[in-house]
Formats: structure tokens, C-alpha cells, sequence
């Protein structure tokens, strides 16, 4: 079966890696867990300043690992079952739950900080402002 694409255009030379990002995304995880937020933050420096929250009320720090390889934040959190037997829950809905957050990173953002306060997980993510270059382009003559 083949497949069209917006990125098959003749007049879009060199696109092919944003198209393979794109599947990526695609098939990425559809779990709502943990819920999170993204923002835009100012930044004096004329650069962009993002910043990514993850809601992982009941993690640690130790619980928590953040890694970027290949242009991939990866955000993974696990907890191990509590196997007290000297507890008894009536009720038990606070589940010891992993999870795994890929975000796709486009080329030059650079990861910052990443805080853990009050159950919420922020990881500052930068991208600065890239330099304008133009340059003529000379025409040989070809005899």
C-alpha cells in the first residue's frame, strides 16, 4: 500500500527525517499518564524558553530518570508495589504506577533544568536564537 505524503513534494528537498519524526510522534503512546502541560516562558537572552510539568504526585526523585538520546526526551517514573502486609486498605486507589513520556526535540533545543517541587516535574528546555546567515551564490559560465 503506499503512502502520500505533504513531504513528497518535488519543491521540499530534504525533508525525509522530519517525515520518519512525524511516524514517531505517530506511534507514540496515547496514554494520558501522567497529565502535563507545556509552555512558553520569556526569555531576555532572544532565545525560546519551553517548559514541559508532568503531574507525578507520589514519585521521588529516585523514582523519576529523564534522558535525551536522538533527539528524544524521555520521562520515566517507577514506583515498586508496596508489599507491606501490616497495612490494610479499605480502599486503595493511589496505585504504584510506570510510566514513559517521549517528547520529540526539534534540532538546537538543548534541555536546561529539570525540578521536582510539590509532586510536579519541570524540565526547562531552551532553544537559542539561531544565527541568519546569507551568502551570494556566484553563477559559473559553462562553455
Amino acid at each position: 500500500m503506499s503512502r502520500n505524503s505533504l513531504l513528497n513534494s518535488p519543491l521540499l528537498l530534504g525533508f525525509g527525517e522530519i517525515e520518519r519524526i512525524l511516524d514517531r510522534v505517530a506511534k507514540g503512546s496515547g496514554d494520558g499518564y501522567p497529565p502535563y502541560n507545556i509552555e512558553r516562558l520569556e526569555n531576555g537572552d532572544g532565545g525560546e524558553l519551553l517548559r514541559i510539568t508532568l503531574a507525578v504526585a507520589g514519585f521521588t526523585r529516585d523514582q523519576l530518570d529523564i534522558s535525551v538520546e536522538d533527539s528524544q526526551l524521555t520521562i520515566r517514573g517507577g514506583q515498586a508495589d508496596d508489599d507491606d502486609e501490616a497495612r490494610v486498605y479499605l480502599h486503595r486507589g493511589i496505585a504504584a504506577r510506570q510510566f514513559s513520556r517521549v517528547f520529540v526535540l526539534a534540532d538546537g533545543i538543548e534541555v536546561r533544568t529539570a525540578d521536582l517541587s510539590n509532586g510536579l516535574l519541570s524540565i526547562d528546555l531552551e532553544r537559542p536564537e539561531p544565527e541568519r546567515l546569507a551568502r551570494k551564490v556566484e553563477i559559473n559560465q559553462a562553455d
